[in-house]
């Protein structure tokens, strides 16, 4: 037994993680696809149509809707985690006075749960009394209080803004991390040659760090593709569904209509999207190493 254990030590510990994947991932992928097959209540209704859900997804509004609002909200929210994180990381990267005291700051926003943090920013823009709106009125900015989350012009922009503020410290940390890891005698060699900041960073720095923006990206595209939380209670999908995200559609198709069968399909066509976008990037920087 003793000669059994030493030689499957590393069994003790893959275990666990494999049991616990099968039983948070694996199993509750595999019973969504077979319900996507389905019409039913997950009681007593087992109606198998085949693909018609999936057919049905083709002329459903809601989830064309939802689509496209999900692509416009990814476009925004990825791309200002990048321009911020990598902003704010290329800063902390350098021998600056209470460096470790501002990224503890600026990490803040990753740290604070995703209810918290909706609800805060809920109290914040409310038209009444949040205290955007009473700092701009005040200002003479604004002459009567705008509902920022119950309009149909801003909501989304707004709803983007905050999950930019909530999510760009992951990419900070992954491109500071990265960064470190850059020779800086590389660097001193370009200054040598007259190489300027700008030409070092687009020659040197991106090229060294671009695995890590490659799963970065990834890694912040298929998060926040699938995230519902934070837009769920801010807006609740709304105005108009003007902020309906796949997530939230796929929830109120579930939960709000009954429709197990085309939820699930809708959330195999999401997972199929993540899958390919993480494909399709990951060959092209591949390509470009």
């Amino acid at each position: 037994m003793g000669k059994f254990l030493e030689r499957h030590f590393s069994l003790v510990f893959f275990l666990p993680v494999a049991v616990l994947s099968v039983l948070l991932i694996i199993y509750p992928m595999l019973y969504g696809i077979y319900v996507s097959f389905f019409d039913t209540n997950l009681v007593n209704k087992w109606n198998f149509v085949g693909t018609k859900n999936y057919q049905a997804l083709i002329s459903n509004a809601a989830f064309r809707n939802s689509l496209s609002v999900n692509f416009k909200f990814i476009l925004i929210v990825v791309a200002g985690h990048f321009v911020i994180g990598t902003i704010l990381a290329t800063i902390l990267n350098k021998n600056i006075r209470g460096r470790v005291f501002f990224r503890c700051i600026l990490m803040l926003p990753w740290l604070i749960p995703e209810v918290v943090f909706a609800v805060l920013f809920k109290w914040i823009l409310n038209p009444q009394y949040g205290i955007i709106n009473y700092t701009l009125m005040n200002l003479g900015v604004l002459s009567d209080p705008i509902s920022w989350l119950g309009s149909v012009n801003t909501a989304l922009p707004i709803v983007a803004i905050i999950c930019i503020i909530k999510g760009y410290p992951f990419v900070m940390i992954m491109v500071l991390s990265a960064l470190q890891t850059v020779p800086q005698d590389i660097y001193e060699a370009s200054q040598v040659d007259g190489c300027s900041r700008i030409k070092a960073f687009w020659h040197i720095t991106v090229p060294s760090i671009l695995p890590v923006l490659a799963v970065a990206f990834i890694l912040d595209t298929v998060n926040w593709f699938k995230h519902y939380t934070m837009v769920n209670l801010l807006t609740g999908g709304g105005p108009a569904n003007s902020t309906s995200l796949v997530s939230v559609t796929i929830y109120k198709t579930a939960f709000g209509s009954f429709k197990f069968g085309l939820a699930g399909a809708m959330a195999v066509v999401v997972f199929i999207i993540c899958y390919i976008m993480s494909w399709i990037y990951r060959r092209l920087t591949d390509e470009k190493s």
